[in-house]
């Protein structure tokens, strides 16, 4: 064992006891321990056991400890306290502009244990409203953390719709005689992406040589004997599959299609003959409709699937209103104002401002005076830019007993009401479903915000019976939530299919904090679209006048 890999149990130990808000004397004296470790001129391991205490900057504590290390090869007090750390907050040591103390304050007083929940608590400004936390400090941790996924396995969407453009043209300027086509996982709209694919027309050999001769990406194992599997520089894995123009046609819905889809394709036989040249003709063949690859998921999908289902499915020029906005009287970055005007220019005809309630206290939750001075504006604002309308809504916290944090007669005066829950999420299914089925039980609940509070690669969702849930919001006239940002999408759209058998409207809500989070409302539709969505069953691409009937209603 080398020094600088003793020399990093000691600055581990002394982060954790920062973190951990231990003795700070003994603390700072194994990071010191540390540096003088890492400045010895000669190796631990080649130096007597009883001379290491007497080294310099060593010590008799310190070098019990190297003994101990030496011989066992793990620090016992060091495995102690990460046994009890949670692992997301050991992760935090990696991300520069945060030391030990700011990770404890992050754990023990904002409750975030993971990357995720902190990305997304600093993209809500919440970060900043603690003591030691500026703006700026903020922006670096964002900056920061979202370097450290880039360089992750495993990545949101919206992280490589940039990589994809940018590798898809990088390999389009190498293969001039070759036709490519992007597939996987990607065009199939999955909310995760670990790696990027490509069709090329050219033999495997010739793609192999080409790449190896003008990239310096570390060839991986590769899936099978026609595909190439690359670690590249900027973090994701590329597979690029070898075609002729021949069978393009068929590998572009391979590769495009889950197993159990493609192995149903496969069971259908051919029925006639002649050229392929696009992929509806290779359904066609097989007596069966076309089905785009974002619903290549589902072999029963075959069956249901209508030459029109493209133009069925929802698309983001369906979206009539913002639903789920915050403003500035709670952890949003915008005006009522600004806000409003943002949506009206990019064509909608209503915006439901939902700022978060009193618990969230976080997030500067209203109380109900400002709740009240609110309301005052946005009736001024709605005379103002009438017939544009902005609707009266709050993001409610459920509280532990499934109740709403406000009395029933505040609650009333919202023209509608999101319920979600922000707090205690580490529950067993009992404790969530009483909770939720509570919040859907409550007549002044008008959607379920984000069903199971999922961070995409941080922190799995609360676990809850699905079909119950979804029966309780059928049963209630309850709305559904299909949170946009990328960082959740939740619901998760293998459940949505359900949802829409049982007649529950869904709401892609891009839950936006600003002006340019309005914009996540495509990767909301892109998880709708695979669960096959249509514009009547989204409550955000309902007209104006659709909308205030449907709220009018439920409020009676």
């Amino acid at each position: 064992m080398r020094n600088d890999q003793i020399s990093d149990f000691f600055s581990l130990l002394s982060k954790l006891m920062d973190i951990h808000g231990e003795n700070s004397f003994k603390a700072k004296s194994y990071a010191s321990a540390a540096f003088a470790i890492d400045q010895l001129p000669v190796q631990l391991t080649e130096t007597p056991i009883e001379q290491i205490a007497s080294l310099k900057g060593i010590g008799s504590s310190t070098g019990q400890k190297i003994n101990e290390i030496l011989q066992k090869g793990h620090l016992q007090a060091l495995d102690d306290l990460i046994a009890k750390t949670p692992s997301g907050v050991i992760e935090m040591l990696q991300i520069k502009g945060i030391g030990p103390k700011k990770i404890h304050t992050i754990w023990k007083e904002m409750e975030i244990e993971t990357l995720g929940e902190l990305l997304y608590a600093c993209q809500e400004n919440r970060l900043k409203l603690f003591k030691g936390f500026g703006e700026k400090t903020q922006q670096n941790v964002i900056d920061a953390i979202t370097f450290y996924y880039a360089h992750k396995e495993s990545h949101l969407y919206a992280q490589v719709e940039g990589i994809a453009k940018e590798m898809g043209d990088f390999l389009t300027s190498v293969f001039t005689d070759a036709t490519l086509l992007l597939t996987g996982k990607f065009i199939r709209q999955w909310e995760t992406i670990d790696e990027l694919e490509w069709i090329v027309t050219a033999p495997i050999e010739k793609i192999k040589k080409t790449i190896e001769s003008v990239t310096d990406f570390q060839w991986k194992e590769s899936p099978s004997p026609d595909s190439l599997r690359y670690k590249t520089s900027v973090g994701v894995d590329i597979v690029l599959h070898s075609a002729t123009p021949n069978n393009l046609i068929e590998q572009s819905i391979l590769h495009a299609s889950s197993d159990a889809f493609w192995k149903a394709l496969m069971a259908h036989p051919v029925l006639s003959e002649g050229p392929i040249t696009h992929e509806a003709a290779y359904f066609e063949q097989r007596g069966l409709c076309w089905v785009p690859s974002f619903l290549r998921e589902n072999p029963s999908t075959l069956q249901s699937a209508k030459v029109d289902v493209r133009e069925e499915v929802i698309q983001v020029t369906d979206c009539k209103g913002i639903i789920h906005c915050h403003s500035n009287w709670s952890d949003g970055n915008h005006t009522i104002e600004v806000l409003a005007k943002a949506a009206m220019a990019k064509g909608m005809e209503y915006l439901v401002i939902s700022d978060h309630s009193k618990s969230a206290f976080y997030a500067q939750g209203l109380s109900v005076e400002r709740i009240r001075a609110q309301h005052q504006q946005i009736d001024a604002l709605n005379a103002q830019l009438a017939p544009f309308r902005i609707f009266k809504s709050i993001e409610a916290d459920i509280l532990n007993d499934g109740s709403l944090d406000y009395t029933d007669d505040v609650l009333a005066e919202f023209d509608l009401v999101i319920a979600s829950v922000h707090s205690n999420l580490k529950m067993t299914e009992e404790k969530a479903m009483m909770r939720l089925m509570k919040a859907i039980e409550n007549p002044y609940t008008t959607i379920l915000g984000h069903p199971t509070g999922r961070l995409l690669l941080s922190r799995p969702g609360y676990p809850v019976n699905h079909k119950t849930l979804i029966d309780a919001c059928a049963q209630h006239q309850v709305v559904m939530e299909l949170n946009a940002n990328p960082n959740r999408l939740d619901m998760d759209w293998r459940h949505i299919e359900y949802a829409l058998k049982q007649n529950v409207l869904i709401s892609i809500n891009p839950v936006a904090h600003s002006i340019e989070g309005m914009d996540d409302i495509q990767y909301g539709i892109k998880v709708a679209q695979k669960a096959g969505v249509t514009k009547n069953q989204n409550l955000s691409s309902f007209p104006l006048a659709a909308f205030e009937a449907l709220i009018a209603r439920k409020k009676k």
